[in-house]
C-alpha cells in the first residue's frame, strides 16, 4: 500500500495523546490532520476527506458519539475507530450501533492501532492496496476488475460493487436493506427484489448453481465465506 495516499483525522482533546498519535502516524507515512473538539472535526471532514477517523468518546462539549452520528450523516465515506478510557460493553455497543467501525480501549499499544487502521483500510478502501485477495477472489479497484480463481469476471458496474461488498464483508450476513443502502444508495426508490435479480446474475457468472459461494441465509440475507 502507498500509505502516503491514506489520510487520517485524529479527534482527541488530550494534547499529549494527540501529538503522540500524530507523530507516530506521520512516521508511518500517513497524511494526518487533527482536531481537539467535535465541530472542528466536522469542519475538517469535507475539506480533508479522511479514510480513517480516530475518534475519542470523552470530549468536552460534543462527545464522540454525537460526532460519529454527524460524520455518518455528512456523506463523507470514512471509517471510524472510536477510543474510550473505559471498557464498557454498553459504550462499545452504542458506538458500533451508530456507525463506528471499530473500538479501542485506552491505554492501547500503537502497534494495535496500526493493525486496526490497516484492517479498516483493507476492508473499506482496497483501491489503496492495488490488488487485494480474499481466498479465491481478487479485487483490483484501480482497474475495476474482479477475478475468481484467477479468471476475470465480466461484471456490470453494479454487479462489481455488489460482489465487492459481499466479498469484503465475507463471513457476515448482509441483509437486502444493507445491500440497497451500500450499493444502490439511500435515495434508491425501487423494489427490494432488485437485489435478488443481481444475486442471481452473480451466481450465474460464478457458476454457483448450488448457492455454495453466495449463500442465502433465510430471513436474514446473504453471506460469502472465504477460505
Amino acid at each position: 500500500m502507498k500509505t502516503n495516499e491514506a489520510k487520517i483525522l485524529i479527534v482527541e482533546d488530550d494534547t499529549h495523546i494527540l501529538e503522540f498519535l500524530k507523530i507516530g502516524l506521520e512516521n508511518e507515512g500517513y497524511q494526518v490532520r487533527t482536531a481537539k473538539e467535535g465541530m472542528m472535526a466536522i469542519n475538517l471532514l469535507k475539506e480533508f476527506e479522511p479514510h480513517v477517523v480516530i475518534l475519542d468518546i470523552m470530549m468536552p462539549g460534543m462527545d464522540g458519539f454525537e460526532v460519529c452520528r454527524m460524520i455518518k450523516k455528512s456523506g463523507v465515506f470514512t471509517s471510524i475507530i472510536m477510543l474510550s478510557a473505559k471498557d464498557e460493553v454498553d459504550d462499545r455497543i452504542k458506538g458500533l450501533t451508530i456507525g463506528a467501525d471499530d473500538y479501542l480501549v485506552k491505554p492501547f499499544s500503537f502497534e494495535e492501532l496500526l493493525a486496526r487502521i490497516t484492517a479498516r483500510l483493507r476492508n473499506q478502501f482496497p483501491d489503496l492496496f492495488g490488488e487485494v485477495k480474499y481466498g479465491p477472489f481478487t479485487i483490483d479497484e484501480r482497474r475495476k476488475e474482479f477475478k475468481y480463481h484467477e479468471n476475470i469476471l465480466t461484471l456490470s458496474p453494479t454487479e462489481y460493487e455488489l460482489l465487492k461488498y459481499l466479498v469484503i464483508n465475507h463471513g457476515m450476513v448482509i441483509s437486502k436493506l444493507m445491500i440497497l443502502d451500500k450499493v444502490w444508495g439511500y435515495t434508491f426508490q425501487g423494489e427490494e427484489n432488485i437485489v435478488e435479480v443481481y444475486i442471481r446474475s452473480l451466481r450465474d457468472k460464478l457458476g454457483d448453481k448450488q448457492h455454495q459461494i453466495i449463500r442465502t441465509i433465510r430471513g436474514a440475507g446473504y453471506r460469502i465465506d472465504v477460505q
